[in-house]
């Protein structure tokens, strides 16, 4: 899986306002999380569009949750800054065609696809803002089933 700066960032800007209940302006945000305060207001603009986050101008304003953080999954960040978490050759797993010969390769993707799933739509931004990350899932050692 490869996470681009603008899901890190955006993971950490959302990490930042679960942390709080209070609106928080960008460069706090910016400042806090070590993200640039050109990138960040780009992003938070991706994150409001996805319902992600509120904002409000003016001397009180700045961003929050529009839900609780334990609402929010890491999936839903991921995926309102950078799309689908997995594809191949552009193409999400669930539309992928067998290819003769290819064997269960197909199927192979989309079991890696449930996997990875699972994970980031289990973890909520409650869990990466606190101590409470849910326990690795852990792969069973090759030749066991």
């Amino acid at each position: 899986m490869h996470v681009s700066a603008r899901s890190d960032y955006a993971v950490r800007a959302v990490v930042e306002l679960a942390r709080t209940t209070d609106a928080l302006k960008c460069p706090v945000i910016a400042r806090n999380q070590d993200i640039p305060l050109k990138f960040l207001v780009n992003i938070l603009g991706d994150l409001r569009r996805a319902g992600i986050v509120r904002s409000r101008r003016g001397a009180g304003g700045g961003y929050w949750l529009a839900r609780p953080a334990h609402e929010v999954t890491l999936g839903q960040v991921l995926r309102a800054i950078d799309g689908p978490l997995t594809t191949v050759a552009g193409t999400v797993p669930d539309e992928l065609v067998t290819a003769p010969g290819g064997g269960r390769l197909v199927e192979t993707w989309r079991r890696l696809a449930k996997v990875l799933d699972e994970v980031v739509d289990g973890t909520t931004m409650a869990d990466v803002a606190t101590d409470g990350m849910p326990l690795p899932t852990t792969a069973p050692e090759r030749g066991q089933p």
